[in-house]
């Protein structure tokens, strides 16, 4: 099963916006979602809520990406997330996320005994390849027991 698949099988929000988990590795994710006018707002664009949905399944599945293999020893988790919204948003949207730090340097601090924390950060654009957001989302490994 691909991270894409796991993430819209076991997260609910993921399958309800119909998320597509376009490219998933621990160097980059992206994530689109749909045009769909149950989720749009007041204009006609994406809600701001599907967006920041949007933008944080895609930091989801990088950081399963990235430390996948540390899951039988820490869980991740989002500690804080900001997002901006740039410009309007309209028809279908991707999210492309990045590490914010080597990932070497994440599972390093955990094997210190550590509860390391990263950035995320997340560019949601439009078709026409506009930034219509971006968006960091601070993740943890929390270490097991």
């Amino acid at each position: 099963m691909s991270i894409g698949e796991m993430l819209a099988a076991t997260v609910p929000m993921a399958r309800t916006l119909n998320l597509e988990f376009l490219e998933t590795s621990p160097e980059r994710a992206v994530v689109s979602l749909p045009d769909q006018s149950d989720y749009h707002n007041h204009v006609g664009g994406p809600h701001a809520g599907a967006m920041f949905t949007l933008g944080e399944s895609a930091s989801g599945a990088i950081v399963l990406a990235a430390f996948g293999d540390q899951l039988s020893r820490a869980v991740p988790l989002a500690v804080s997330a900001e997002i901006a919204y740039k410009k309007l948003a309209m028809g279908p949207v991707t999210a492309t996320a990045t590490l914010g730090r080597p990932a070497a340097e994440v599972v390093a601090e955990l094997d210190a005994g550590e509860r390391p924390e990263f950035p995320v950060s997340i560019a949601i654009q439009r078709g026409d390849g506009a930034v219509t957001g971006e968006m960091t989302v601070v993740w943890t490994l929390r270490p097991n027991g």
